[in-house]
């Protein structure tokens, strides 16, 4: 599910490269959260799957909406349109850095280890190889979209430790899915009234528009099915990992669609994001000890 989900979302950085030519910010993510909260919707009552109604959890649908989808969808779109799709991935990958210092501060559970260290060390030093020094011309650039980057990846952070609380609320993954990009919904789209005013934007290119119903219905619709599903399992800091795995899945993409060819570093890069995502996880680390 890991694996799968770091291609949903490295796919949403390539979608997003494509709005963002014709469309603005607030725009894309009304759109993204709208689309996705009537497929999961469809998807919720097609299951049967039952839809939580209680004040408690939709305070908490709001609170995980604005940390996972209002603050860090716009940031990142936002900042898309100002610097490459590579440096806001490379930055995206610094949410497992920040969500193990949150983790360690909110939860009793999650604390700090060496390992997680380690790991998030690794891993990192794994992303900015696989990307490639061409990365570092352009750091002087768009200052503040980086900044805007990285908060996103902060905000994400605490969603991670945030949305823990679905689990002992007893409300299902799905329907946590759905009511985080609907409470999103109900926040932005005035917002976006206000500021974009989208009936008087040129229309988009049939480019644009599949570009954005697949950001919806895979890049969120489907990916936060399976983001709740390994955050139920798995734990906050675990589903941070998906983060150095997003880059893998943008270059493999590259090879298969783009003919883009496979160099060194990002073998390299990958080898390293292993041993970060082995690192953190520590069950490879007490097998190999257990069989010494």
């Amino acid at each position: 599910m890991l694996l799968a989900l770091s291609v949903l979302w490295g796919g949403s950085f390539f979608f997003i490269g494509v709005a963002v030519k014709e469309l603005p910010t607030l725009t894309i993510v009304v759109v993204r959260v709208v689309l996705a909260s009537l497929f999961l919707l469809a998807v919720l009552r097609a299951s049967g799957t039952v839809i939580p109604m209680s004040t408690p959890v939709w305070l908490a649908f709001f609170g995980m909406g604005f940390l996972n989808n209002v603050v860090p969808f716009t940031l990142i779109v936002w900042g898309q349109g100002h610097i490459a799709s590579g440096v806001a991935s490379i930055l995206n990958a610094t949410t497992p850095l920040f969500t193990v210092i949150v983790a360690h501060v909110l939860t009793s559970d999650e604390k700090m280890t060496g390992n997680r260290l380690l790991g998030v060390a690794v891993g990192l030093a794994g992303v900015s190889i696989m990307i490639g020094t061409e990365v570092l011309q352009s750091l002087g650039v768009g200052i503040v979209a980086q900044l805007a980057c990285l908060a996103a990846a902060v905000s994400y952070a605490f969603a991670g430790v945030f949305g823990r609380r679905f689990r002992a609320m007893g409300v299902s993954p799905m329907a946590t899915a759905w009511g985080q990009v609907t409470a999103s919904s109900l926040i932005l789209l005035p917002l976006m009234l206000t500021i974009d005013k989208p009936w008087l934007l040129p229309v988009p290119s049939a480019q644009a528009i599949a570009a954005m119903i697949a950001l919806a219905a895979l890049s969120t619709a489907l990916a936060y099915v399976l983001f709740f599903r390994v955050l139920a399992s798995a734990g906050a800091t675990n589903i941070a990992l998906v983060t150095f795995l997003i880059p893998v899945s943008a270059i493999l993409l590259g090879i298969l669609f783009l003919n883009e060819a496979l160099q060194a570093r990002h073998i390299v890069g990958m080898a390293m994001i292993g041993l970060g995502l082995a690192a953190i996880d520590g069950r490879l680390w007490k097998r190999l000890r257990a069989a010494v």
